[in-house]
């Protein structure tokens, strides 16, 4: 829901929200005056039936292109203790490498559900109150902060924080299911589920090549994503500390959509409240996606072409200090019974990756919750942050130098 706004790579409104790209990550690179630069082309990678390694410098399912179907597990340790963590870490690290290559884990109930080929990715990550066992305080990354409350936030408790994190992610429910049912049952006797949130995103068309999903409102989300070494400058942590080498940073924000007023407003109005065009992602100054914004174009009556208040434009780098985050989300619908009577929530699960949450989501944020027309329609239900270590070579475990 943001072009791109103060993360290592722009994030608008579109893209906090979940109105980023498939990747879910950065932002345009803006010039002065106002003209943004379009990302540089990419070749595109398959969203399909891939098979990704935990044992590279990064983990998968950060700059990884998004599948179909995502769950993130949020536990909270029984006995917060570096003991616990450590064992449950080395009991994931045991999982996860036959996990993703398609392989039953050891003593596996189900063994019949590992399937090979079908781009699984666990991504595993570690929260606030981590850093304050005995031995880790000092090992907190730089910038990593809780997000402040923000003016439009309804956070309910039951979608906040967390110790530690598994993102699951796959082309098909099956294998997401029965890998997060793997996860949980051996954290078991170290952790308890906090929340699980689910979604899904169309990240292909439908000859199977890769293009830009849509959120529920049907706008292109993720258009201005970061590519190249703007991405890693965006994403990945400059910290000194040696156990966060190639890691990154997370912020997972439930953001409600008000599907049913949006349905009431008129298309005009829709796209300009995201300064974007619904067919096809193009900006209002522009005829194709990945044309650049340009911020200085007026009408006849010289007004904005793209509104003051516009997400792209709040989003923007040009608005923000060249700030950026590479953004990732998954599309959710969640139904309960309340005094008798289905009630439906839906909205975005945002994935909000960057080096520094203090220096890039935290500024960007306060942009949009202080002049971003798409808030009429949106607001965040959840919100979490999250430690990401770098991937772990194979016979380590997880995160291991942190303990060191």
């Amino acid at each position: 829901m943001t072009e791109q706004s103060s993360e290592p790579s722009g994030v608008d409104r579109r893209h906090l929200f979940g109105y980023a790209g498939a990747a879910g990550v950065g932002a345009l690179a803006g010039f002065g005056g106002g003209r943004a630069s379009a990302p540089a082309p990419s070749v595109p990678v398959a969203v399909t039936r891939q098979t990704y390694s935990p044992h590279d410098v990064h983990q998968a399912g950060i700059v990884t292109r998004t599948p179909a179907f995502t769950q993130l597990v949020s536990f909270r340790l029984l006995q917060p203790s570096v003991d616990s963590l450590q064992k449950l870490l080395k009991l994931w690290s045991g999982d996860i490498p036959p996990l993703m290559a398609g392989k039953p884990v050891p003593a596996d109930p189900t063994p019949e559900l590992a399937q090979a080929g079908v781009s699984l990715s666990v991504t595993v990550g570690l929260g606030p109150r981590v850093f304050s066992l005995p031995g880790l305080e000092r090992k907190r990354p730089d910038g990593f902060v809780e997000i402040p409350a923000m003016q439009h936030d309804r956070l309910q408790e039951r979608w906040n924080g967390g110790d530690v994190l598994a993102i699951v992610a796959a082309d098909d429910a099956t294998t997401v299911d029965y890998a997060a049912r793997r996860l949980t049952r051996d954290a078991a006797s170290f952790a308890e589920v906090a929340w699980v949130q689910s979604g899904s995103w169309r990240g292909v068309d439908a000859s199977g090549a890769p293009v830009t999903g849509r959120n529920l409102f049907g706008q292109v989300d993720g258009s201005g994503n970061p590519a190249g070494e703007l991405l890693d400058a965006t994403v990945w942590a400059t910290d000194p500390l040696p156990w966060f080498v190639g890691g990154t940073t997370l912020v997972v924000r439930r953001i409600e959509m008000d599907l049913d007023f949006w349905d009431r407003t008129t298309r005009e109005r829709q796209e300009k409240v995201i300064g974007r065009r619904l067919d096809n992602g193009a900006p209002l100054t522009g005829q194709h996606e990945t044309d650049a914004l340009d911020l200085v174009a007026t009408d006849a009556d010289g007004r904005p072409v793209i509104p003051v208040d516009a997400h792209a434009r709040r989003s923007h780098p040009d608005e923000n200090d060249n700030r950026r985050i590479a953004r990732r989300g998954v599309n959710y619908t969640h139904t309960e019974v309340v005094d008798g009577r289905p009630v439906t929530s839906a909205g975005l699960v945002f994935q909000s990756f960057q080096a520094n949450i203090a220096q890039q989501f935290v500024p960007i944020q306060n942009r949009l919750d202080s002049g971003d027309a798409l808030n009429d329609w949106t607001h965040a239900i959840g919100s979490a942050v999250f430690a990401i270590p770098g991937g772990f070579p194979e016979g380590d475990w997880i995160a291991r130098a942190l303990f060191e």
